[in-house]
């Protein structure tokens, strides 16, 4: 295999992409209140706001899908479903749900409590959102390593500060942390992976208090992937055999399948806990549709099915973890300021360091949101000051201490020559950073957790 390094995979079928002047951009953009959610996909050129249901599907899962039986109950594509994924997680409790939210939501709606700590590396939008409405406590507890954007030593910068989770639960008592979560990877500080060890000794903490352990799957085999390339001892060892592993050290697992699902839509809900699972049975025939299809069709239970099979391919996953390298290191290149080592599914460009002129307050994540899709038509998104900002209890905004701009990679969609139109514009907006101003927020929803989805900006 010495000269097969190309993509593990041909081109089958081509979308094309529509290029647009810079003047449209601009107009644009006005028009979305400077919120690259609020654009229309068909005036992006290369569409890298989330990995989240944006993976090109295989031959065998196009196959799959003519399979799709939607029998409303017991259908014959749940079954699949249910082996395949009994096959990667271990875990015998298969609950399908329409996408990873709805797991979340179940999942928060059984494990938190009004006034007690959901401890997490780094809880993302969503769960902080469910938090917010039920009550919890959200603490992030991520190891220092991991909030220093520039440290690139550190192999498994998404892991739990053991000590942090410990001394929470001497000062407050283990009786008021409801869950520990466990984010694999870590999406909010680069993707990063979080080793076995760590979640092995998170386990033995939560065991010997009786707290609920929770992980949340949505990249769980380009963790698996980072253990074997990282950690000792796992070399040698199968994907699959890894992501077993990770998961006999959980009560419940959660996953949006959007992610390594390779798939456009879909989500799971996984428990050893006979009775968190009936509970989540319940809460999905109300919120999802029958326990056999969770608010999923036939046809994409087939394609699900499939995708957690081959997303375990280790070429697969070498080709797709040096990709994302790939970008990192042409914008390392350029100067430009990122998140090290690079993560599993984008590359996190530092918004404090490529504008130091711009203050927290005046959001210079989203102001580089805003160049690189007016420079280029790239489209990626925020996540500083207004995703991961909150208020206290009067109101005061509560700044992150990431501020940074993801830049996700699809899943099998894009070549590297649409990452090398990513580098080059970074590149000249970092060269002309000087001329950039801040930005102000003119609107905000009601959850703050989610205000970055919805949210209005003016330049200044």
């Amino acid at each position: 295999m010495k000269y097969m390094t190309a993509e593990p995979f041909r081109i089958k079928v081509v979308e094309p992409v529509k290029k647009t002047t810079k003047a449209e951009r601009q107009k644009w953009l006005q028009e979305a209140r400077y919120n690259a959610f609020t654009l229309k996909a068909e005036n992006v050129y290369i569409d890298c706001i989330t990995d989240s249901g944006t993976s090109a599907m295989s031959t065998e899962q196009w196959a799959a899908m003519m399979l799709g039986d939607e029998s409303y109950a017991g259908c014959k594509s749940f079954y699949k479903l249910q082996a395949s994924a009994r096959d990667v997680f271990g875990i015998e409790n298969v609950q399908p749900t329409h996408q990873g939210r709805a797991a979340d939501y179940i999942m928060a709606s059984i494990y938190c409590e009004k006034g007690k700590y959901a401890v997490g590396n780094m809880h993302f939008d969503t769960f902080r959102g469910n938090a917010e409405v039920l009550g919890a406590i959200p603490v992030d507890f991520v190891i220092d390593e991991g909030l220093d954007t520039s440290s690139g030593q550190h192999p498994f910068k998404g892991n739990i500060d053991t000590n942090k989770l410990q001394k929470l639960i001497d000062d407050k008592g283990a009786d008021q942390v409801c869950v520990i979560i466990i984010t694999i990877t870590c999406n909010n500080n680069g993707g990063q992976p979080v080793s076995m060890k760590n979640i092995r000794e998170v386990s033995e903490i939560a065991k010997k208090y009786n707290i609920p352990l929770v992980m949340d799957s949505a990249r769980l085999a380009e963790n698996a992937y980072f253990i074997k390339t990282r950690e000792e001892g796992y070399a040698d060892k199968e994907i699959k055999e890894i992501t077993r592993e990770m998961f006999s050290y959980c009560e419940t697992a959660t996953m949006s399948s959007k992610k390594d699902g390779l798939v456009n839509i879909g989500g799971l809900f996984l428990s050893r806990n006979e009775n968190v699972f009936l509970q989540a049975n319940q809460l999905a025939i109300v919120h999802e549709g029958f326990i056999t299809y969770g608010g999923m069709s036939g046809r994409d239970m087939e394609a699900l099915a499939v995708g957690l099979q081959e997303v375990c391919d280790v070429q697969y996953l070498e080709y797709r973890i040096n990709q994302v390298k790939y970008l990192g290191d042409k914008l390392k290149e350029k100067g430009v300021p990122i998140v090290e080592p690079t993560g599993g599914h984008g590359v996190y460009v530092d918004g404090r360091r490529f504008f130091p002129h711009i203050p927290q307050n005046e959001f210079p994540s989203q102001r580089l949101v805003c160049a690189l899709y007016e420079e280029a038509g790239v489209r990626a998104v925020e996540l500083g000051a207004c995703a991961f900002g909150s208020k206290d209890k009067d109101g005061n905004p509560i700044w992150p201490e990431l501020e940074t701009m993801r830049i996700s990679v699809s899943r099998r969609v894009y070549t590297n020559n649409h990452l090398d139109c990513i580098a080059e514009a970074l590149g000249d907006i970092y060269k002309n950073r000087d001329a950039y101003k801040g930005m102000k927020l003119v609107y905000e929803g009601p959850i703050t957790s989610l205000r970055h989805f919805t949210a209005g900006f003016e330049l200044l």
